[in-house]
């Protein structure tokens, strides 16, 4: 028998170890050979775990450290929107005053004014600008008081009538110096339109269009 060479012995070594990797290559660890609790952080290698080793609904807010949670960039402003036709308004009060508005209103004529008649009752104000094509609207401003049982309920007082309307067109003709024009309306708020001679109401006006 020829006697062990050194080449014999590094061959032979070389088998053990590469039968000895394989051996330990064939142990696997599994969950169940974990002990709840027993791994921490330190024991993960970073970038080692994807979004395929953590089950859906497994994270919590908690278990994310303050800086990972970051909210995202801001996305440029929109455009701002439309804004639409939210009409323009003014009230006139008892007097023929306007008492409040949007802007661009001015009373022109009133009763006792601009060589109006004291019983003439209308009210006569220029809007700032053309009404032909506009929508006018006129409604008795209302005002509450607490009736006899104890609940709110609308002052009779300041219950009737109110009409509005565009001057210069083939039904109004507006007679006081520089009404007849199409930028002018006139309204008349009473507590029964049928008798002029009735105490004048609180009346807001609105236009659209």
């Amino acid at each position: 028998m020829r006697g062990l060479t050194y080449s014999n012995a590094m061959a032979s070594a070389a088998v053990f170890i590469a039968l000895g990797g394989s051996s330990y290559a064939a142990v696997k660890v599994t969950g169940e050979d974990v002990k709840n609790g027993s791994l921490s952080g330190k024991d993960v290698r970073t970038g080692s775990l994807g979004s395929g080793d953590i089950r859906n609904g497994s994270l919590r807010a908690a278990d994310l450290r303050p800086d990972v949670l970051k909210a995202g960039p801001v996305g440029p402003k929109g455009d701002k929107g439309d804004p639409g036709d939210g009409g323009r308004w003014l009230l006139i009060d008892e007097n023929g005053d306007v008492a409040e508005q949007s802007g661009g209103f001015r009373v022109i004529s009133r009763p006792g004014s601009n060589g109006q008649p004291a019983t003439n009752p209308n009210v006569y104000v220029d809007a700032g600008g053309s009404l032909v094509g506009k929508g006018l609207t006129a409604t008795i401003a209302i005002q509450n008081r607490i009736d006899r049982t104890g609940d709110m309920a609308p002052d009779p007082a300041f219950a009737g009538d109110a009409a509005v309307g565009r001057c210069n067109t083939a039904a109004i003709n507006c007679v006081p110096a520089g009404t007849n024009e199409d930028d002018t309306l006139v309204v008349r708020s009473l507590a029964d339109n049928t008798d002029v001679t009735s105490q004048t109401r609180r009346v807001w006006i609105h236009v659209t269009g």
